[in-house]
Formats: C-alpha cells, sequence, structure tokens
C-alpha cells in the first residue's frame, strides 16, 4: 500500500486543492458532502451488491479542530472520518491525484494511504478528492455496514468502540489529546445533529 512523503513546513505541496470558499460555512460543507455521496450512490455505486440501502447518507459531528474541520459521514458503504484542512497541509500528493489528474478519474473509496503527524499524533489516512470538496483525507471507520438496521444502530456501535478505546487508554496511563477531544465530541454528537440526504438537494457536478 503506497504511503505519503511529509514535507517539511517551508516546502508546502501547493497542489493541494483546498475545499472551495463557497463552502466555508459548516452547513454548506455538510450539504456538499452529502450531495457528493447522493450523486456517487445513485450514479456510480447503485448495482454494488455490498450496499446497505437501509442506512441513509448522513454527516454528523461536524467540528473544528485547529485549522481543520472534522466530520462523520455515513454512507451505504462506510462510515468514515473525513478532515478538510484551512490551509495545504505539508503532505506530498501522489502522481495522479493533482486535482486536474482527479477531475474525470474514476471514484475511489479508498485513495492512496498517508502516514502523517497531526494534532501532535502520528495519523493514518486515505487521500481523497472531488471537484467540488477539493482535497481531504479519509479515515475509515467501518467498511462493513452489513449487520446495522439504521444509523443510529451505526453510531451506537461507533460510541462503544470509542468507550472501550479511551477505558484502554486510561488503563495503559497513555495521554492522546487529539484523539480524546475527537473521540468526545463524536461521542457527545452520536445521536444527534445529524444531517441526512433526503435534506438536502443533489448539488450538480
Amino acid at each position: 500500500m503506497m504511503s505519503i512523503e511529509v514535507k517539511a513546513e517551508a516546502e508546502i505541496q501547493t497542489d493541494w486543492c483546498r475545499c472551495p470558499e463557497s463552502l466555508a460555512d459548516d452547513a454548506a460543507l455538510s450539504a456538499a458532502v452529502i450531495a457528493v455521496h447522493q450523486r456517487l450512490l445513485t450514479e456510480t455505486l447503485a448495482a454494488d451488491p455490498l450496499l446497505n440501502l437501509a442506512l441513509p447518507i448522513e454527516v454528523r459531528a461536524l467540528r473544528r479542530i485547529a485549522e481543520w474541520r472534522v466530520l462523520l459521514l455515513l454512507t451505504p458503504w462506510m462510515l468514515a472520518r473525513l478532515l478538510f484542512p484551512a490551509q495545504p497541509p505539508p503532505l506530498v500528493l501522489p502522481a495522479g491525484w493533482s486535482a486536474v489528474e482527479r477531475t474525470d478519474a474514476a471514484y475511489t473509496v479508498l485513495g492512496p494511504h498517508l502516514h502523517f503527524e497531526l494534532f501532535g499524533q502520528a495519523q493514518q489516512a486515505h487521500l481523497g478528492y472531488h471537484a467540488a470538496l477539493g482535497h481531504y483525507l479519509l479515515q475509515p471507520l467501518c467498511l462493513n455496514l452489513e449487520p446495522y438496521r439504521d444509523a443510529d444502530a451505526v453510531f451506537e456501535q461507533w460510541s462503544e468502540v470509542i468507550r472501550v478505546r479511551d477505558a484502554n487508554l486510561e488503563a495503559a496511563r497513555r495521554d492522546c489529546p487529539m484523539q480524546r477531544e475527537i473521540s468526545r465530541r463524536e461521542l457527545f454528537r452520536r445521536l444527534g445533529g445529524g444531517v441526512a440526504a433526503s435534506d438536502q438537494p443533489l448539488a450538480s457536478s
């Protein structure tokens, strides 16, 4: 699996395409993320037998942490955490992943694998790109959604994962401030503030 180099701050990769200015508002970003994935569902993945169509396309727990906006995205094919930077991060884009090169490229659930440091902690994520969203990072949380009957069941299970992980960290006496902050917000908002695809218009490409 491909790993991406982290560059020094002075060498920030200018090929990174930031989220459009029109999505500076959090509600606008949520609506755009939902619209993009609704279009993927209806136009690209409609015939995928692994879809759990009982699940909506929904954004929850969108929050700002330092220079990033972080959200949970539920779709019929994955639960993932998406991260959108306010400024281009010091990551080298791999060949084939500039905005121009990805404009007409086929959708990839999990793009190139990145190892990097974020919020003072070692992180892993996959690179993503869509013309309506720019480049972003994606951390898959669950790719097998077949057992779940609805969105609340998915988020309740994720909340249990958070509780177990936090208990293990406490038992090991490890201090992970960034992970604790993300977990706290996701746990607190697991059943509230969801924005469903049915509540948003389908954005044009």
